[in-house]
């Protein structure tokens, strides 16, 4: 059967791109946050939380809570990303929000085995615009500029498990789990772009990246009485790198033009890209109130070796002092929680997240990153007169505002006798995230 195809890209872009989606090296956990709770606190508890989204700050955290639950949730996010070039109004690259549903599982599997201690397993599954978009990508040159870790988010699923070691100490592991989608396009074209014998294979395979964790709470695991270490616990967690990735091979005959074996085309790019990261968090528990931090070492130059064999960002091509560079950071969060009385807990939070973007210059990429200053705050209220339920419905409300404070780029752009033009621009944004949840309790 013949098609009429008015582009070969369009149909090998479709498998991969719906809409006018755009994905970033960002993930969902580390850029807003999972659950209400760990947005309200811009992260810095989410080492200490409950709930399921545990999983991917620190999977040991499963243990704290023996009830299993399940929540479901949403998150909404308006991005306002903005360019201002010498001489001009400032200029939105981007306003287009990103939009999640959440679902999180956890439970105690102890009775499926004979072990003596219980054993928890936990999942959350974040799906992009309000469940309708599961891979949402979009890998680019831009000559205006593009930021490098804002936009829609593709499918974020993580699943683990935990057990307590000794009283004081737990320990769990989780894997992210990320897609590699690869497609070969096979056809015979005329050259009005008509073509015959066309076959397309699409695959995508689920790949694994590891999560460990690990808590400590000093008082049970050193005393045997009340001691200083009374209210105190500490966590490390660590993650690997992970990301999406699209590969595409196609071979196409062009009648009369070129002769079989035809032209090869070869693509390959990354999207979604968390670097290595390590974290230390530590919290004090107070009668009605608690109090933390966490600190986190993100490794992203690690990227700089992924673009290297990303064909569109191309950088192999380019000489050292041209390619984008990448630094390591550290990123501290402080949080607090109070319960207000036996129905309503207020919860806050606020980071300062570095950005690991070093190259202002980076030829026809143009990414723009910057220093964010983030404040988080939520509400959650807990419905005791449930009737048939066990346990108190929990629902959860949060803000968060994230400011991208000003920083200067330039821009570059590439013509085809390749002279190049520098543009001088001011890059700033401001992020509203809003999310709210309901949670069973079993």
């Amino acid at each position: 059967m013949r098609k009429q195809k008015s582009r070969l890209s369009l149909a090998i872009a479709l498998p991969f791109v719906w809409g006018s989606s755009q994905a970033s090296m960002g993930n969902l956990g580390t850029t807003y946050g999972l659950m209400p709770g760990d947005i309200a606190t811009a992260q810095a508890l989410s080492m200490f939380n409950e709930q399921a989204s545990a999983t991917y700050y620190n999977p040991s955290y499963l243990t704290a809570d023996e009830r299993g639950e399940m929540t479901a949730g949403i998150l909404h996010a308006d991005q306002e990303l903005r360019a201002a070039r010498s001489g001009a109004n400032s200029d939105v690259l981007s306003d287009s929000p990103s939009q999640h549903v959440l679902l999180g599982f956890k439970t105690n599997l102890a009775s499926l085995t004979r072990a003596e201690r219980p054993l928890y397993l936990g999942l959350v599954l974040g799906v992009e615009k309000y469940g309708k978009e599961m891979l949402a990508f979009k890998s680019e040159t831009s000559e205006t500029g593009q930021f490098l870790q804002f936009g829609r988010e593709p499918l974020f699923l993580n699943v683990g498990g935990a057990a307590p070691l000794m009283d004081g100490l737990s320990v769990g592991a989780s894997a992210r789990v990320t897609l590699e989608a690869a497609a070969n396009l096979q056809a015979v074209s005329e050259l009005n772009g008509e073509t015959t014998q066309e076959r397309l294979s699409v695959n995508a395979e689920p790949s694994l990246k590891a999560i460990l964790g690990a808590t400590i709470t000093p008082a049970e695991l050193f005393c045997e009485s009340d001691c200083f270490w009374d209210g105190w616990e500490m966590a490390l967690a660590y993650r690997t790198k992970s990301a999406a990735s699209t590969s595409v091979d196609s071979n196409v005959i062009v009648n009369q033009t070129i002769p079989d074996p035809g032209l090869t085309i070869a693509v390959s790019t990354i999207d979604s890209f968390q670097p290595e990261t390590f974290a230390l968090g530590v919290q004090y528990k107070g009668d009605r109130w608690r109090v933390g931090g966490s600190v986190e070492q993100q490794r992203w130059s690690e990227l700089e070796d992924e673009f290297a064999s990303d064909t569109i960002k191309d950088q192999e091509s380019l000489s050292p002092a041209e390619r984008i560079q990448f630094s390591d950071i550290i990123i501290p969060r402080l949080g607090a929680e109070y319960q207000l009385n036996q129905n309503f807990i207020v919860s806050s939070g606020i980071a300062y997240e570095e950005s690991p973007l070093d190259s202002t210059r980076n030829q026809e990429l143009n990414y723009f990153d910057t220093d964010k200053a983030v404040f988080g705050l939520g509400l959650t209220a807990l419905y005791n007169r449930t009737r048939i339920l066990s346990y108190p419905v929990r629902l959860d409300l949060s803000y968060q505002y994230q400011r991208l404070l000003e920083r200067d780029f330039t821009t570059v752009s590439v013509d085809s006798s390749g002279r190049t033009t520098d543009s001088s621009v001011v890059a700033d944004g401001d992020i509203h995230v809003f999310s709210g949840s309901i949670t069973l309790k079993f």
